[in-house]
């Protein structure tokens, strides 16, 4: 996970219980086991789990099949029966529940109820928001709702620049959301959500950095985090993105005019391990990289996490994926151990 605050880190601490410290245990041990045997061994369910409240969003930013209307699979919205079955379905072994995985979370009329759900069961929950849906009232419900950690997709500081990847975003209504969302966290006198400013480097906002961090510093977030982009067809970069600091670019210039991914191929993933991802109609999938839902290895409606986590396609899948990840389409473009976080 990622570097957090010790207030956030103290929190998600105090929803471990027994059962999940065993499985967390269990999990990494398995991982281990199976990195020396060179074959996938499963002990324990996934800790973390990411569901996708809804696939619609308003804006259109160049490298996201949300924004760009390109699912091949279905698109559409969770029912909020068949999300709480799923919850009842993993809430005592897994810790940690996104409310995000592709489309903008707070589109879904009942997405605070759903978060509040969650929270009752014990879950440490977290979303990712362009925060145009933020006005006074909404602000606060989702800081009585319980949720833990708000992540606010924040690229540029001014709007002409902001807009060049978030497009058809407006600035001013993400800053009103966002001191909307202080404000009331303060009024209710609560520690939670951390609010975190989310900042995807790309090349038109890089010059931008320490302007995002003092606007940070001005509202009252918790913390800034800066992101390197991934870029779909990054061999050519058509929409002209990927940033000249290389702290902040997950790719290499060749001398040819192309680039390609930084990270090295490893033959393991912790993911694999230890998080998947349930869609809005119920498809589980590995891994946040397959937007399009190509590797389904069960239906939640249909079976519970263990028969889906420990069945034979889920296995095949982990061999397949220790033998070569560079052989594998959702990784050919992964940045795990790129992320760049920074306060």
């Amino acid at each position: 996970m990622q570097n957090i605050n010790i207030v956030d880190k103290l929190n998600l601490i105090s929803k471990m219980t027994f059962a999940r410290s065993a499985n967390l245990v269990k999990l990494h041990f398995s991982y281990l086991l199976s990195n020396i045997l060179s074959r996938p061994i499963i002990w324990g369910l996934p800790i973390s789990v990411s569901i996708e409240p809804t696939t619609a969003c308003n804006l259109s930013c160049p490298e996201c099949p949300s924004g760009l209307k390109s699912f091949t699979r279905p698109i559409g919205t969770i029912r909020i029966d068949a999300f709480k079955q799923n919850i009842d379905k993993v809430y005592k072994d897994s810790l940690y529940l996104n409310f995000y995985f592709q489309g903008e979370p707070f589109l879904h009329k009942n997405f605070l109820d759903m978060v509040s759900y969650a929270s009752s069961k014990g879950l440490y929950t977290a979303t990712s928001t362009n925060a145009h849906f933020l006005d006074d009232e909404t602000a606060k419900k989702a800081i009585q709702s319980g949720l833990d950690r708000l992540i606010v997709s924040i690229d540029g500081v001014t709007q002409d620049v902001y807009e060049q990847y978030r497009i058809g975003g407006n600035l001013t209504k993400v800053l009103e959301g966002v001191s909307n969302l202080v404000l009331w966290k303060k009024k209710l006198k609560s520690r939670t959500p951390m609010i975190v400013f989310q900042y995807l480097v790309v090349k038109p906002n890089e010059h931008q950095i320490d302007k995002a961090k003092e606007l940070a510093k001005e509202l009252g977030v918790d913390d800034i985090w800066f992101k390197t982009a991934q870029v779909y067809d990054h061999q050519h970069d058509p929409n002209n993105l990927i940033p000249t600091i290389n702290k902040y670019s997950r790719y290499k210039k060749l001398t040819t005019g192309e680039s390609i991914l930084k990270s090295t191929m490893k033959s393991n993933c912790w993911k694999m391990w230890h998080s998947n991802v349930i869609t809005w109609d119920g498809k589980v999938v590995p891994c946040c990289f397959d937007k399009d839902a190509s590797h389904v290895m069960g239906n939640i409606a249909d079976n519970s996490m263990k028969e889906i986590w420990e069945n034979s396609k889920y296995n095949d899948f982990r061999q397949e994926l220790m033998k070569g990840r560079k052989n594998i389409d959702i990784c050919s473009n992964c940045s795990e151990g790129l992320k760049v976080w920074a306060s």
